[in-house]
């Protein structure tokens, strides 16, 4: 048994797969495994989310009747089970994402993963990279683990292949999609890399980004052109906006920006005051106030909101109260673009499914299957990703242990 990738959704496939009596071979060209997963979890170990899963699975768009049932087989409660079975406790926070309890670091949960898989007889091959495949069974490999210079090319033939080769963010962790025309030659169809989860550029002008530089805004509300608003804090920074709430947004900026824009962000700076209600507030303003006294006074925004009301409506400060009250329910940050792949914290596009049966097994190659990032699915942050991954390793183990298991009551017939 081969699995090509040490991320999450590979290391899952392969503790299913030994857990189910299989010899599990995994390799990945890096120096460690699960590079891509602690980084994850510098910004917050967010495991999952506590979420009902019909809701859940809708978090993945096109894709939801399929994860409907790739998180039926292996669910986020599933997931907190396993992490306890490991010795690492989870919670669900007020937000419902499900965090490791303070004293576990995503370091912890890995070295206990990995002491569990060599526990199980996993073999874990380090810098040993996938060239392709060869012939109707067998995988290219090559030895780097002595260096280039001394690199040694070899060819397997598993019982099964595990494909969990990531997407294309981060490179510098492995997950750089350089796997895209070992499939191709294949015939497989791969859908181009976007960027998800990654911050919006906008182009302010030279004096806000010398008076704004990076500001936080809290307890705001964002949506794109018409549609449904999104909840939370961004960062306005030097090149745009990114936080959260822009992230889940950037399918619909993506979409937008592919048909050639508009592609608006409007931002909400007082979602939880009924318009009436701002309308009141901002009717009281005296005449000859100044607008960043008044707002910090009757409505406690402060900077860089005058700033950011200036550069969206240069005439800000004049307005009457009913064109300010648009305003500041309907802040317009016209986008230009997206943030650079390699800087997104996930991608779009990937293997498409088409390529795949029920088990996520290639048409085009019995006995190979894919899961994790590498294939087209996405999702916004806040557990849905690493779930996503953990769910499709379980689900192709569970494939491959099924298959196998009437060849192996044959052999011993």
């Amino acid at each position: 048994m081969a699995i090509i990738g040490g991320g999450p959704a590979g290391l899952m496939a392969a503790q299913r797969l030994a857990e189910a009596g299989h010899k599990v071979h995994l390799f990945e060209a890096q120096a460690t495994v699960g590079r891509k997963f602690l980084v994850a979890g510098h910004g917050g170990f967010n495991l999952s989310n506590a979420e009902e899963l019909s809701r859940f699975a809708g978090r993945y768009g096109a894709e939801e009747a399929r994860f409907v049932s790739l998180l039926s087989h292996f669910s986020p409660a599933e997931l907190r089970t396993w992490a306890a079975d490991l010795g690492i406790e989870t919670f669900v926070g007020t937000s419902g994402r499900i965090f490791p309890v303070a004293a576990h670091k995503p370091a912890d949960l890995l070295r206990a993963w990995l002491s569990r898989l060599r526990e199980l007889g996993v073999e874990i091959h380090t810098r040993h990279r996938w060239l392709g495949f060869a012939g109707a069974a067998g995988l290219r490999l090559r030895d780097e683990s002595a260096g280039l210079e001394a690199a040694r090319e070899f060819i397997i033939e598993p019982t099964a292949t595990v494909l969990a080769l990531g997407g294309a963010s981060w490179a510098k962790t492995g997950s750089d999609g350089t796997w895209v025309p070992l499939l191709q030659e294949l015939g497989v169809p791969v859908v181009p890399f976007a960027p998800a989860n990654c911050g919006a550029e906008v182009t302010w002008s030279p004096f806000f980004k010398q008076k704004t530089g990076r500001a936080p805004l809290k307890n705001i509300a964002l949506r794109v052109n018409d549609g449904p608003e999104v909840r939370g804090e961004i960062m306005l920074t030097e090149y745009g906006a990114e936080g959260t709430p822009v992230y889940a947004l950037t399918p619909q900026l993506r979409a937008a920006l592919a048909r050639g824009g508009p592609a608006v962000l409007h931002l909400n700076l007082k979602p939880d005051l009924p318009a009436a209600t701002l309308l009141a507030k901002l009717q009281q303003r005296r005449s000859g106030a100044s607008l960043p006294d008044f707002l910090r006074k009757a409505l406690h925004l402060g900077p860089p909101v005058p700033t950011l009301l200036r550069e969206a409506q240069p005439d800000a400060a004049s307005l009457g109260p009913e064109a300010l009250a648009e305003l500041l329910a309907a802040v317009p940050l016209p986008v230009a673009g997206l943030r650079p792949l390699d800087e997104a914290i996930s991608t779009a596009g990937g293997l498409a499914f088409s390529a795949l049966d029920e088990h996520l097994m290639l048409r085009q190659r019995p006995g190979t299957y894919v899961a994790g990032e590498m294939l087209d699915w996405e999702a916004p942050t806040g557990g849905y990703l690493l779930q996503g991954c953990f769910s499709t390793g379980a689900w192709v183990a569970q494939a491959i242990a099924a298959q196998l298991q009437p060849n192996r009551a044959s052999a011993g017939s």
